[in-house]
C-alpha cells in the first residue's frame, strides 16, 4: 500500500472540530496510541528515512497490536511512502524477537487520536505527548497507482479547512528527537 499524507500543526483543536463539523465530516472512533520504534541492526533508519514500530491502540472497547514498516518518503512535498502493516498478538514478544535480532527501541511516541472521515479522506487529530497540536489527512492507494493525484486533493482539503502552512513531512518521532536536541 502506498500512504499519501500530509501533517500540519494547527492552532486549535476546537477550532478544527467545528470546521471539520461544518463540512459534514465523520467522526470514525478515538483511540490511544503507543508506538514503539525500532532502529535496524544493520542501516540507520534515521539515515534511510524509513521506520519501524509497534503500535498500541486502545480504544473504549478495543485493543490492537501492530507491526508497521515504513518506507522512505518518495516525493518533496509530503510523506507519502509504502506500508506494510500487519497484526501481532504480543508486544512483549514481538519486541523480544527484534531485539534479539539486533533491533534497538529508540522511543515510544504516545498520542490521543481522533479520526474524521471525509468522502475517501482520513482525517486525524493528534494530540501527541510533548508536541504541540497536529492534524494529519490521508488517502491510501494501492501500490503502483500514481500519488500526484491523490496529493493534490489532499492539499485542496487542507484549503478548504484553512490550512494553508505549518505543513511538516518530519514523523512525530523526528519532532521529538529534535526537540530533545533543542534543550
Amino acid at each position: 500500500m502506498i500512504e499519501v499524507e500530509v501533517k500540519a500543526k494547527i492552532n486549535s483543536f476546537e477550532n478544527m472540530k467545528n470546521k471539520l463539523n461544518s463540512l459534514n465530516a465523520e467522526k470514525i472512533k478515538t483511540e490511544k496510541q503507543i508506538d514503539r520504534y525500532f532502529n535496524s541492526p544493520v542501516k540507520d533508519f534515521q539515515e534511510t528515512d524509513e521506520a519501524l514500530r509497534i503500535r498500541h491502540t486502545i480504544t473504549e472497547t478495543d485493543e490492537k497490536l501492530f507491526i508497521t514498516y515504513k518506507g522512505p518518503k518518495i516525493d518533496k512535498k509530503s510523506k507519502t511512502r509504502e506500508e506494510i502493516e500487519m497484526k501481532i498478538e504480543d508486544e512483549n514478544k514481538c519486541s523480544k524477537i527484534f531485539e534479539n535480532l539486533g533491533f534497538k527501541e529508540v522511543r515510544s511516541v504516545k498520542k490521543n487520536r481522533e479520526y474524521y472521515k471525509i468522502d475517501n479522506f482520513e482525517i486525524s487529530l493528534d494530540d501527541v505527548e510533548g508536541l504541540e497540536p497536529y492534524m494529519e489527512i490521508e488517502i491510501t492507494l494501492e501500490d503502483g497507482t500514481d500519488y500526484t493525484e491523490a496529493q493534490n486533493k489532499i492539499f485542496d482539503m487542507f484549503k478548504e479547512l484553512d490550512i494553508t502552512d505549518g505543513f511538516e513531512r518530519t514523523s512525530y518521532l523526528e519532532l521529538l528527537e529534535l526537540k530533545d536536541k533543542q534543550r
